[in-house]
């Protein structure tokens, strides 16, 4: 079974702060999956976004003075409750607002992978976790970060199950 955590980057103007509306938009967005990668404008990662948040949690060990916080990316966002009429099946939701998505980027290109890497290599290692593929996430959501808040996007965060 795939779990994945679906980013989409949307002008915030386009938003209703409205469950049902936030997982109908989620849900086509999903569907058009491919147009919205190759665009720029959506992200996502399958099962290991949680690993990829606790890589960033490394941050904690090596900027103790940041102000930026490291969860953003990942966790970032406010949930977007339930409505009573919306379908029980809506996948969770999280709105992360444009102040929220510059900082995430600002935190994503100034974090050394490699010294987040060199905190959890062997707890990683262990778990069968690679280099590898938390680099290929990490430069992806710099990537997806980066083009969001360059545009001044809010981002929407589902999980589809």
């Amino acid at each position: 079974m795939s779990i994945y955590l679906h980013f989409r980057a949307v002008a915030e103007s386009e938003i209703r702060d409205d469950h049902t509306w936030l997982a109908a938009f989620m849900s086509e967005a999903w569907e058009n999956d491919d147009a919205e990668y190759t665009a720029g404008i959506a992200h996502s990662i399958n099962k290991g976004w949680d690993a990829v948040n606790d890589l960033y949690a490394a941050a904690d060990a090596l900027y103790t003075d940041a102000d930026e916080p490291w969860n953003l990316p990942i966790y970032g966002g406010r949930p977007v409750p339930h409505s009573a009429d919306a379908d029980p099946s809506d996948p969770p939701l999280m709105l992360l607002e444009p102040s929220g998505v510059s900082q995430a980027a600002r935190f994503l290109t100034t974090v050394s992978f490699d010294e987040l890497w060199n905190v959890v290599d062997a707890r990683f290692s262990a778990l069968g976790r690679t280099k590898q593929e938390h680099l290929e996430h990490h430069r992806n959501l710099q990537e997806f970060y980066g083009q969001a808040a360059s545009a001044g996007h809010a981002v929407v965060k589902a999980v589809w199950a």
